[in-house]
């Protein structure tokens, strides 16, 4: 008797998550669809009016992401300067100077 009670509970749960599933699937369509619709609208107005007919964008200002993980650090948000605590000196040399290189003929084929 608990073989059957446990295949019909199995069942009714197996239809639940279905139904559920039908349920997500659904409200997504629904979803899509309003904004389809509210897309349509928003052309139709824009070609009764003369305007032109543009898409929604989202726009990136990616310069201002590079300069702030590339000049303030991970983690530091705001700052824009390193320390002078963390600058470390380094003596210049001349690198105009080239004494290790074998000048090479080059011949026209």
């Amino acid at each position: 008797m608990s073989d059957v009670l446990l295949k019909l509970l199995g069942f009714v749960v197996r239809v639940g998550l279905l139904l559920a599933g039908l349920v997500f699937f659904a409200s997504l369509m629904a979803a899509g669809l309003l904004v389809l619709i509210l897309w349509l609208l928003r052309a139709l107005w824009a070609k009764l009016t003369g305007q032109p007919v543009s898409p929604w964008t989202f726009q990136m200002n990616r310069q201002a992401m590079w300069q702030r993980f590339n000049q303030g650090g991970f983690g530091q948000p705001g700052r824009a300067t390193p320390s002078p605590d963390n600058v470390v000196d380094a003596e210049v040399t001349d690198v105009t100077e080239v004494t290790d290189v074998e000048p090479k003929r080059i011949t026209p084929r």
